[in-house]
This record gives structure tokens, sequence and C-alpha cells, in this order.
């Protein structure tokens, strides 16, 4: 079964939803969540902030994070996943900002550096750095992998401790 399969049964499952804000994957966690038949039971909208003005406005990520930072750091992915779950209302927020290339517009930070980001229902966040290789379009799809691998895990720890 796909991540994103096992995350729409889970999320089904449990009554929880989610939202995505999206930087370098460019929708594309949100093309793969809603290619899921029924992920509208469980996803509720997908926020794609590639500028560093769209994760200000639409997920309250202070600028200033942004400009001390930079756009794609450990710190603004954390703002994003959890402006993402703060502005739609949902039980998770997942968040993705990196650099896919094949240029850095980031100064000294390279290509294929990226953060995937879940902040969970109580308000915790788990962040995870990559340091991804290949082409724009291959550290995209890596990234999409890696957030929704990161999410799965985070909703079946999250499942175990709450049987506990």
């Amino acid at each position: 079964m796909k991540p994103e399969q096992e995350i729409g049964r889970l999320l089904t499952q449990r009554k929880l939803t989610l939202s995505v804000a999206e930087s370098c994957t460019g929708g594309l966690i949100a093309h793969r969540i809603t290619n899921v038949p029924g992920s509208s039971n469980y996803f509720e909208r997908g926020f794609v902030v590639y500028s560093n003005r769209a994760k200000t406005e639409l997920l309250g990520v202070e600028s200033a994070l942004i400009t001390a930072s930079g756009a794609v750091s450990e710190h603004v992915a954390r703002a994003m996943a959890s402006g993402a779950k703060q502005s739609a209302r949902t039980s998770f927020g997942l968040a993705a900002t990196g650099i896919a290339g094949p240029i850095s517009d980031e100064s000294r930070k390279p290509v294929g550096l990226v953060y995937i980001a879940v902040c969970t229902p109580e308000g915790d966040v788990r962040v995870r750095k990559l340091n991804l290789k290949g082409t724009r379009l291959h550290i995209k799809k890596q990234s999409a992998d890696a957030a929704l691998n990161l999410l799965l895990r985070t909703i079946r720890a999250r499942k175990r401790s709450d049987a506990q």
C-alpha cells in the first residue's frame, strides 16, 4: 500500500484531518493525497506557498524568521506546518520547503537541501532535514515521498501511544 493510501485509511478511521503547505514540491504532496479515493473525507486544503510573501500571508510565517533563517530552514518548515494546521483548522499540518534546483537561490545552501515537518493535533512539530541528489523532478518526488512517510510514521506513533 502506498503511504498516501495508508495515511488516508488511518485518518478516516481516526476521524482526523490534514492540510499541507508546500514550497519546493509545488503541490505534489496534495496531488498524491487527492489521488486516493475518499480523500475529501480528511484532506481539508493545500497551500502552495512558493514565495516568502505567500508563506507570511497565508500561513502566518513571520517575515523576520524568514530573513533570519532563510525560507529553507528548520524554523520555517516548523512554522509552515503549524501555520497550515492552524489556518485550515485541521488535526495535522504537513510542510515541505527546500531547494529543488538546478541552481540555489539561497546563499550557501545547496541544491537538494529540504526540510519537511509535521504538526500533530497536540501542536508538537517533528522536523526532518534532507540532503537529496538528482534532477529537479527527482528532488521534488523524493521530498514528497519523505514528507508522506514522516506523516505516516507520526500518525502510526500517535496511534500506538493512544492505545496505551
